[in-house]
């Protein structure tokens, strides 16, 4: 990502709190997968819990890319 970006990460994250809200559960989301991943097997319910980890992320991050592009127009 570019400093740009991430400054403007930044200061989103102070100045508005729903951005902030989401980032923290993208960083939150990101790890309970990167756990999930090191597991050598998972069970159907973790799996099942996997995929909805990942769409919940997916849709937070689609959501602060509208934030994001709103902002920088």
């Amino acid at each position: 990502m570019a400093e740009n970006d991430m400054d403007l990460i930044q200061r989103l994250s102070e100045e508005n709190p729903r951005f902030r809200k989401l980032h923290e559960q993208h960083l939150l989301f990101e790890k309970q997968l990167q756990d999930l991943d090191e597991r050598n097997y998972l069970t159907p319910e973790e799996d099942f819990e996997r995929k909805k980890i990942q769409k919940l992320k997916l849709a937070g991050k689609d959501e602060m890319e509208v934030i994001l592009r709103d902002y920088r127009q």
